[in-house]
């Protein structure tokens, strides 16, 4: 919903689909015939959906309809979960068992949406190492990981090593 709504002489069209206070539905009607039964009814004419055809008007208080507008923004932002990028590293030497618990806690956290950041953290003359085995390692983990997953961010060099980013596969 647009945070900025034209009220009474400030809406250009020429005819409106009218909703009554109570939210009743009046029907198509012209501009100065629904100004009038806003001030009859000492309310304001709110048009809710410029965009429709004909646009949507409302009679109602705009204080009053402000309120409940932000009231729904808020729920609706409380409602959206934030997504994290998560990281793990792991070494050339990572036993088994440690990439399996790593696995593990990246397929927990795919599970939950988040992003998850996988390093193969080279320290030293590993730097060196053929990249062709380097990437095997980094993908050994990846093999364990038991949700299903797509690469956002394909293998690649990074200043401490080699890294990839997963996200869950829709």
């Amino acid at each position: 919903m647009s945070s900025f709504f034209r009220i009474n002489h400030q809406i250009r069209a020429k005819e409106l689909r009218l909703l009554g206070a109570e939210g009743e539905n009046i029907g198509v009607v012209s501009l100065s015939e629904a100004q009038r039964l806003a001030n009859e009814a000492g309310l304001d004419l709110i048009e809710i959906s410029p965009n429709a055809t004909p646009p949507v008007g409302k009679i109602a208080d705009f204080g009053k309809f402000q309120y409940e507008q932000n009231k729904k923004q808020k729920k609706m932002k409380a409602g959206a979960k934030p997504t994290e990028t998560k990281s793990v590293q792991i070494k050339v030497a990572t036993g088994d068992h440690d990439l399996e618990l790593k696995a593990k806690k990246v397929s927990e956290w795919l599970g939950e949406g988040h992003r998850v950041k996988v390093e193969l953290f080279l320290s030293g003359r590993m730097k060196y190492m053929q990249e062709q085995f380097l990437k095997e390692r980094l993908e050994r983990i990846l093999n364990l990981i038991t949700v299903e997953y797509k690469i956002a961010d394909p293998v690649k060099r990074s200043p401490k090593g080699f890294m990839t980013t997963l996200e869950k596969a829709k």
